[in-house]
C-alpha cells in the first residue's frame, strides 16, 4: 500500500510518468494509510486492492498524456449535462438505464470510465475487446461475491457512476464503498473536490473527442456532497434529485456497503456502516438544502422514487418536459422495450433490514421526518430491485 510503489507500477505499465494535477496525491496517500490502519483487510483485500489503485493511476496517466498529445481535447465543450445527484440507493441506476435508451443521450459507461484512452469511435462503445476485458473484471467480482449482482449489477457496457472516474483523482466516495476507511472519508468530504471535478471534465472531454457525442447523462450520490464543485465545473448542468423512503435508503446502502466491503475484510463493520452511511444520508440532505438556499440560480428538479417505480416512462417524460429536453427518435418506445426486457428483480430480489445494523425503523423515520415531510416521500416495503 505504498503510494510510491503503486505509482512506479503504473509508470512501468504505461511508460508514462505525468499524473497531471498533483492534488490526487494526498488522496492516494490518505487512502493507502487508511487501508492499512482502519480497513482490517483480509488476504484477498491485501491482494486485490493494490492492483485496483494501480489501475486507477494507469488510466489517469493515459488520460493526462492523451490531452498533452491532443491539446484540442481540452477545448471540447460538455454542454448542459443532465446530472442525477442522488439520493444514493434511490433508483438512480434504474433511472440512468432509461436515459441511456435515448439515442440523443450519452452516458458514461463502466468500461470507458476505466479504460478511457484511446477514446471510443462511433460503434465501439457497446462491444469490442476493451468491453470484453472490463466485463471479465465484473464477472470475477460477482463470482467472488455473488450477492453483489442482486444489489447492484452493472455490466461493463452499462451506465456507471461518476465516482468511477473521480476515484482516479482519489477524491471519491467510491473508495469508501469497498473498504471502511473513516479518516479518508472525513478528508475528502472536508475538501473542495475541485481537482476531482477538473479531472472528471477532462475524462468526459477525452471520451467524446473521437466523435461519440450526445447529451451527457451522469449520476452519482457523490455529487450531493460536492454541489459547488459540480456546478462550478459544469455551470449549465441540469440537476435531478431522486427522493425515496429514508428507511429504504438507509437499509439498502448499509446492505450494499456491507456486502461490498465484506469481500475484502472479514471483520464485522456493521456498527460503523450503520453510523457512517446514515450520517452520509443526513449530510447529503443538509448539503443539498444549503446549496439550494445559497445558489437558487441552479435549480434542482425533484423526482420521487415511488413515481418512477410505478410508471417509469411517464416519470421520465415528465423530467424531459421539466428540463426542456428534446428526446431522440424512438426514445420512449426504447425505454418501454428496456422495461419489458429487464423485469424488476432480474438479478434477484434485494432484501434489507435496518435492524441488521442495530438501527430501528422508528428511529430512522424520526431522524428524517423533516425530509420526508418536505418532499412528500412515500414509505415503502423494504424489498426492491437494485437501485
Amino acid at each position: 500500500m505504498n503510494p510510491d510503489d503503486l505509482q512506479a507500477q503504473a509508470t512501468e505499465q504505461t511508460g508514462l510518468d505525468d499524473f497531471g494535477d498533483p492534488s490526487y496525491r494526498e488522496g492516494l496517500e490518505r487512502y493507502c494509510a487508511a487501508l492499512v490502519e482502519e480497513a482490517q483487510l483480509n488476504d484477498l483485500g491485501n491482494v486485490a486492492l493494490p492492483p485496483s489503485l494501480v489501475a486507477a493511476l494507469v488510466n489517469r496517466l493515459k488520460v493526462v498524456d492523451h490531452a498533452k498529445q491532443h491539446p484540442e481535447v481540452t477545448a471540447e465543450r460538455i454542454e448542459a449535462p443532465v446530472v442525477v445527484i442522488g439520493m444514493f440507493r434511490a433508483g438512480t441506476t434504474f433511472f440512468s438505464h432509461l436515459l441511456d435508451m435515448d439515442p440523443a443521450n450519452r452516458a458514461l459507461l463502466g468500461w470507458e470510465s476505466q479504460d478511457s484512452v484511446p477514446p471510443p469511435l462511433p460503434g465501439e462503445r457497446k462491444t469490442g475487446a476493451r468491453v470484453d476485458a472490463a466485463q471479465g473484471g465484473v464477472d470475477m467480482l460477482e463470482m467472488l461475491n455473488p450477492a453483489i449482482s442482486a444489489i447492484h449489477h452493472e455490466a461493463a457496457a452499462d451506465p456507471t457512476e461518476c465516482i468511477a472516474v473521480m476515484g482516479q483523482a482519489f477524491q471519491s466516495i467510491s473508495w469508501e464503498a469497498i473498504a471502511n476507511v473513516p479518516s479518508y472519508g472525513a478528508w475528502w468530504r472536508g475538501g473542495d473536490n475541485r481537482g476531482a471535478y477538473d479531472y472528471h471534465r477532462l475524462v468526459l472531454q477525452t471520451l467524446q473527442s473521437a466523435g461519440v457525442r450526445g447529451r451527457w447523462t451522469l449520476k452519482s450520490p457523490h455529487h450531493a456532497l460536492a454541489l459547488d464543485a459540480l456546478v462550478d465545473t459544469y455551470p449549465d448542468a441540469r440537476l435531478v434529485l431522486l427522493h425515496r423512503d429514508p428507511v429504504a435508503l438507509t437499509g439498502s446502502v448499509c446492505s450494499l456497503i456491507n456486502v461490498m466491503s465484506s469481500t475484502f475484510s472479514d471483520a464485522d463493520h456493521r456498527s460503523y456502516i450503520a453510523d457512517h452511511w446514515s450520517d452520509t444520508l443526513e449530510e447529503s440532505i443538509d448539503r443539498i438544502e444549503d446549496f439550494r438556499s445559497r445558489r437558487p440560480e441552479h435549480p434542482i428538479l425533484d423526482v420521487r422514487y415511488a413515481d418512477l417505480a410505478r410508471d417509469p416512462v411517464t416519470t421520465v417524460r415528465g423530467v424531459y418536459d421539466s428540463l426542456g429536453l428534446e428526446a431522440g427518435d424512438g426514445a420512449f418506445d426504447a425505454m418501454a422495450g428496456f422495461l419489458a426486457a429487464h423485469p424488476r428483480g432480474e438479478f434477484g430480489g434485494h432484501r434489507y433490514d435496518v435492524a441488521e445494523f442495530g438501527l430501528t425503523e422508528a428511529a430512522v423515520r424520526d431522524r428524517f421526518s423533516e425530509y420526508v415531510e418536505r418532499y412528500d416521500v412515500e414509505s415503502e416495503r423494504l424489498t426492491s430491485p437494485a437501485g
